[in-house]
């Protein structure tokens, strides 16, 4: 795989502020997880793979290298990934999605956690559902309690992009209560080649993973492989 053409180096190889921080990506194991560690490694970034086992967690690892070679990751199980994380980001399938919190919770306390779960059901993924609590994104927030920065992003990007050198023309909606903690995750999708958005409190997280189920319908009826959302009316950033 060529060079991503959003690596950010400082000039003369000094050190930035992503190569001092340090992504831990929560069941880094599928197309979404490697693709952010791929783009987030070019952009300085320390990048560590955290899984439910540290053998699944090497196997993800040997996996990512498999595809970006130039991509170094390191192995952890998830609670020791959520501890080494300055910002931990979950990427399992929501099923999934409280039994990993739970296991991780004592290591996110001050820190964001950027939550990419959708809320998508089989065999009615087309189909809209949220849970009980709203959206995956307040279900988390409300799991976690205010100890812990919940930011909702990235759920209708195409994952299997994410892996080429491609631009990504889908934005991204970010959903927090804390404003820091938006601007942080907008800053990482631009670190990431994407266009990001404030999207408001965690709430407000229901209308990007519900726009998934509508995408997903979107790409079934007109032989689309990867549509998207574009924020439109705003002058050239």
């Amino acid at each position: 795989m060529r060079g991503l053409p959003f690596t950010c180096r400082s000039e003369g190889g000094a050190q930035t502020m992503a190569e001092q921080e340090t992504i831990a990506i929560l069941g880094g194991t599928g197309d979404l997880g490697t693709g952010l560690a791929m783009r987030w490694s070019k952009a300085g970034y320390r990048i560590v793979i955290g899984s439910r086992t540290l053998e699944k967690a090497r196997n993800a690892v040997a996996n990512l290298h498999a595809i970006s070679p130039e991509t170094p990751a390191e192995a952890m199980e998830n609670p020791d990934a959520a501890k080494a994380g300055d910002i931990v980001v979950l990427t399992v399938p929501f099923a999934h999605q409280l039994s990993t919190l739970e296991s991780v919770k004592s290591g996110l306390a001050g820190k964001i956690l950027i939550d990419v779960s959708v809320p998508l059901i089989p065999p009615r993924v087309g189909t809209v559902q949220l849970p009980e609590a709203g959206s995956a994104g307040k279900q988390a927030q409300d799991f976690l309690g205010d100890a812990v920065m919940v930011v909702s992003a990235f759920q209708n990007v195409a994952a299997h992009l994410l892996q080429k050198d491609v631009k990504i023309e889908c934005d991204v909606l970010v959903a927090g209560n804390k404003r820091n903690a938006r601007d942080k995750v907008i800053a990482l999708a631009e670190a990431a080649g994407m266009t990001a958005w404030h999207a408001g409190p965690i709430e407000n997280a229901a209308a990007a993973e519900a726009l998934t189920s509508v995408l997903i319908q979107v790409n079934r009826r007109h032989d689309i492989s990867h549509s998207g959302i574009k924020i439109v009316g705003q002058d050239e950033r």
